[in-house]
């Protein structure tokens, strides 16, 4: 009885996803109902509430309470244990990357970033806001701080062409990085460009790097917390240099 009760239950979760896989049902499309699933699948409804209980703890649904149960979205995944252009991870996907620049200029280095920079008040310091887009759907918002000292015409990139990181990379070669995983509410400028659902959060990262004792940039990266996640992996046998 046992292994005919774990079969019925697979034969649901596999009916699920095959639907999932086929396109019958699309990221944040409801699924059926647990009595849609005894009617189709001739299963009892615990069986059903089983099968629809392991792919929500898996990922592969949500649930919205008094709506029912959706598929959710495919999340991204992005390295953590290392520092690497966002649209060669895009183009590795097979998917197309382009970005927009929302903002770039000098001003004034933020009082808190001061003593980052090693900068007194009233010191400029250049500053760009750009969003990065796979398949035309926004993925993250870059905010950068960059020091003029390491990158003195960092005003003057095409940033469609090449993005920050690697021009940075080519100025001043990374030796150091470190950064700071939390996730956050989303302020209006975030839910609107990232395209959020309703109270969804960011994921976001805090990255500063160096250059050797050149401290050159200090960087803030804000994903969907729904569409990304960090993944990593390690050993002990080599020193890790890169966050």
């Amino acid at each position: 009885m046992t292994d005919l009760n774990t079969r019925r239950y697979m034969v649901v979760k596999n009916f699920i996803k095959q639907g999932i896989e086929d396109g019958s049902w699309a990221e944040h499309k409801r699924v059926p109902s647990e009595n849609e699933l005894v009617e189709t699948c001739g299963v009892s409804r615990m069986t059903a509430r089983r099968a629809l209980d392991e792919l929500t703890e898996e990922g592969i649904l949500y649930r919205a309470q008094g709506r029912g149960t959706f598929v959710a979205p495919k999340k991204l995944h992005s390295p953590m244990l290392e520092i690497r252009n966002i649209a060669d991870e895009v183009k590795e996907r097979g998917n197309e990357y382009s970005n927009e620049l929302i903002l770039l200029q000098k001003e004034h280095c933020p009082t808190h970033l001061l003593h980052y920079f090693d900068l007194e008040e009233g010191e400029d310091i250049f500053h760009s806001i750009m969003v990065h887009k796979e398949n035309n759907k926004p993925i993250q918002i870059e905010q950068r701080y960059v020091n003029p000292k390491a990158a003195p015409d960092y005003l003057k990139q095409n940033f469609n062409e090449m993005t920050p990181n690697v021009y940075l990379s080519e100025m001043a070669p990374l030796t150091q990085a470190e950064h700071q995983i939390e996730a956050k509410e989303a302020d209006p400028f975030m839910r609107v460009t990232l395209k959020l659902q309703e109270h969804e959060p960011v994921l976001s990262i805090d990255r500063t790097t160096w250059s050797k004792d050149l401290l050159v940039s200090y960087c803030q990266l804000f994903h969907p917390a729904s569409r990304f996640k960090l993944t990593g992996r390690f050993t002990t046998e080599h020193q890790l240099t890169e966050l």
